[in-house]
């Protein structure tokens, strides 16, 4: 047993390595800058001691490893102090490689969008199989409670990333997952601090496909022309295709516009019908990716699909919070012009005519730096109301996304203000969505609880 400390605990992906390291019965400390739920949680349910803040006193003198996070650079105070004692440190991904999936057959997912949902379907459905599979999650997963698990199964399944590995590995972290079947679910431009173009992130895509083996598969959405691009780099597995439109190996026919029910086709094949609490096209994509990779593992498809009717998807994936007053809140993970347009469709498809507003933090570093504001109005379309959290720290100009939205716009300083202007506006009937990668200031259940005061 080792004693091992995280820096960068409470990220999703990090808060999986802890909890993991944990079942493998090694003591687990670890630090981090924010601390907030869903992760927060999680790891205090698990017993595992966090500090607040990267100090290198938080370190133990006696831990055995530091697992170094890749939100972590150069000039931080802990890492510093790692690297002037010699001590001995890795990335999360790079422990995960050498920890958990040596010997089992790794299913990676991976994709701009949806690599969170697509991870916990397919874990859902391998369990419903008998599989008790191993995951890592980047969320927690309703049905399971936690983020990650060792698991008895031969499957090990992990969302993953695009993003880079560490401050000494900037590779992305799935080149290190060598998955015996990998899900290419999409890709866009993102994550504009790293990558100058969609070239640059095509070209990790390619190193990932490089490491599937030829007994392996590949399932790719088709209708991605980057996608295509990528495999025109080279490849060397078996590939699966799947869409909503004709000619894929994997597809579906709605059932009701909202995504809620759809049937399953293989190959031209009826396998049979979906009725399920998701919503939108896009799930009804990452369903598909899910089940491809089920089937490709040895799965019957048929046997597992009524398990979906019971699927309750992944924390802040519009995940309905409460109801007070009429309104029912929403807590989402949302923070790409894409996902944004995707998941209030869904929406729209439910609620129909009913207000939508939408409460929207611009965190993420692209959106920080810009890199998605021409498309960011469009993309809330669907939006009667949008109240944006225009932080002094953000570079760009937020009224001009404001005065480009369809439906009506605001701009607030501060997380108090947007629950002040939520308060007013907010009118029984209306679905209240709030769409961040981070804390949002717990501005969610602050604006629900002030919903809740007579």
């Amino acid at each position: 047993m080792l004693k091992i400390h995280i820096l960068g605990i409470a990220g999703t992906f990090m808060g999986g390595v802890a909890a993991l390291a944990r079942e493998l019965g090694h003591e687990v400390e670890g630090s981090d800058q924010a601390v907030y739920p869903p992760m927060s949680t999680q790891l205090e349910q698990l017993g595992i001691a966090l500090k607040q803040g990267y100090q290198p006193q938080h370190i133990a003198a006696d831990c055995d490893q530091i697992v170094v996070g890749n939100a972590l650079s150069r000039g931080n105070a802990a890492v510093e102090q790692v690297l002037d004692d010699g001590r001995s440190y890795t990335s999360g991904a790079q422990w995960l490689s050498e920890n958990l999936l040596p010997g089992r057959d790794t299913l990676a997912v991976a994709g701009t969008h949806g690599k969170t949902t697509t991870t916990t379907i397919l874990t859902y459905l391998l369990q419903a199989a008998g599989r008790e599979p191993g995951f890592l999650i980047g969320g927690v997963a309703e049905d399971f409670g936690v983020s990650a698990r060792v698991g008895s199964g031969r499957e090990f399944v992990v969302e993953a990333d695009e993003y880079d590995t560490a401050f000494f590995d900037k590779r992305s972290k799935f080149v290190h997952y060598r998955p015996l079947v990998a899900i290419l679910n999409n890709l866009e431009y993102d994550h504009a601090d790293i990558f100058p173009d969609v070239a640059a992130i095509q070209r990790q895509f390619h190193h990932l496909v490089r490491t599937v083996p030829r007994r392996g598969r590949l399932i790719v959405n088709g209708e991605d022309r980057h996608l295509a691009e990528v495999l025109a780099m080279g490849c060397w597995t078996p590939v699966e295709t799947f869409g909503l439109d004709a000619g894929f190996n994997w597809t579906a026919r709605l059932i009701e516009e909202d995504g809620s029910a759809f049937t399953v086709i293989h190959d031209g094949v009826e396998i049979g019908a979906v009725r399920w609490p998701l919503l939108g096209r896009h799930n009804v994509m990452n369903a598909l990716a899910a089940l491809a990779t089920a089937h490709a593992v040895g799965v019957e498809v048929a046997s597992v699909l009524p398990a979906l009717a019971q699927f309750r998807s992944v924390k802040r994936r519009l995940e309905v919070i409460g109801q007070a007053q009429g309104v029912t809140v929403y807590d989402d993970f949302a923070h790409h012009p894409t996902a944004i347009a995707t998941t209030l469709a869904g929406l729209r498809a439910k609620v129909g005519a009913a207000r939508i507003v939408v409460a929207m933090e611009p965190r993420s570093n692209s959106m920080r730096l810009g890199a998605h504001a021409e498309a960011l109005a469009p993309s809330l379309d669907l939006a009667d109301t949008v109240v944006f959290l225009h932080r002094p720290e953000l570079a760009w100009d937020a009224t001009k996304v404001v005065s480009a939205l369809r439906g009506e716009g605001i701009a607030v300083p501060d997380a108090d203000a947007l629950i002040a202007v939520l308060r007013e506006r907010a009118r029984n009937g209306d679905h209240v969505v709030f769409m961040s990668n981070g804390g949002f200031d717990g501005a969610p259940r602050r604006f629900l609880a002030a919903l809740q005061q007579p």
